[in-house]
């Protein structure tokens, strides 16, 4: 197994010559990492469905090393940050089997409210994990010399307003009427206050970990040329939204609160706003007074 720090000397980087079910080019990390999380899940003898970012289709373990749970997971998101070392990381989330199943693909098409955990890890300065069970938000920093992730955050809670703002402006031509003036007043608030300032790197993991850690807003919103949206909904906007919400801010799609949506195929897309309460309070307004003119 190789460390992210290992991965250029080990020629890990680049191009794998591939394309996953996304239509984007794998790179040879992405490859690796997903390898090693089934082989590991698989494994554990806990797991019963695996959905992977990587693949096509979901992995239904074999009755001999099936336990009750499954999990969704992109195992290397920012993969396109890999050779200019942006901080990159893993999102997944985990669903119980329903009652009486002995798994079926209706085990992960759940709402993201009925996941029983979720988290990332964050590959970057320091190797970070972040966690929920349901039951408040805690982060784990690796001390190599142990080998162990140790409690470095106990009971994560974001401010109820951020000072920052987080999405790929270069879309703005593309954007919907509501996003476009939720992000003018970012730059230039009504009511005299401070402008947010604004902070995009362009890695899920890294920029939701900034907005948990010290609030605002994260979006990646729906527009003309991706109208549903461009982040996956089951293993991308249901764990982030699920940690969010339990550190006590909110996670909105435009229309509705993530995490009550019933996906319809594994690899869907959403739009999502995931930030400080009171930052997705302004942005839900926005959208109310669009769909009232209707």
């Amino acid at each position: 197994m190789f460390s992210r720090e290992q991965a250029g000397l080990a020629k890990l980087l680049g191009l794998a010559g591939e394309t996953n079910v996304q239509g984007e080019e794998q790179k040879k990390l992405d490859v690796l990492s997903n390898d090693v999380f089934i082989k590991a899940l698989i494994s554990s003898g806990r797991t019963n469905i695996l959905v992977s970012e990587e693949l096509d289709e979901a992995i239904f373990v074999e009755p001999s090393k099936r336990g009750r749970y499954c999990v969704v997971f992109d195992p290397l998101d920012g993969s396109s940050n890999i050779d200019c070392g942006v901080s990159i990381g893993t999102i997944f989330g985990i669903y119980m089997l329903k009652e009486g199943s002995a798994g079926t693909l209706n085990d992960v098409l759940q709402p993201g409210r009925n996941m029983i955990a979720a988290g990332y890890c964050m590959y970057g300065s320091s190797c970070t994990l972040v966690l929920s069970t349901g039951s408040g938000v805690n982060g784990f920093t690796l001390d190599p010399s142990l080998g162990e992730f140790i409690l470095t955050h106990p009971d994560i809670k974001i401010p109820k307003r951020g000072k920052i703002y987080s999405v790929n402006e270069g879309n703005a031509k593309n954007w919907d009427e509501p996003t476009r003036k939720y992000i003018e007043n970012c730059k230039f608030p009504k009511d005299g206050s401070s402008s947010k300032s604004l902070r995009y790197i362009g890695s899920m993991v890294a920029d939701v970990h900034r907005t948990l850690l010290y609030g605002g807003i994260f979006m990646y919103p729906a527009d003309k040329k991706s109208p549903n949206g461009k982040l996956r909904l089951l293993y991308e906007v249901f764990p982030m939204s699920f940690l969010l919400e339990k550190a006590g801010g909110q996670a909105f799609t435009g229309k509705d609160m993530a995490l009550d949506i019933v996906p319809t195929n594994i690899h869907q897309r959403s739009p999502i706003f995931l930030g400080s309460y009171d930052d997705i309070e302004e942005i839900k307004v926005l959208y109310a007074a669009e769909v009232a003119k209707v």
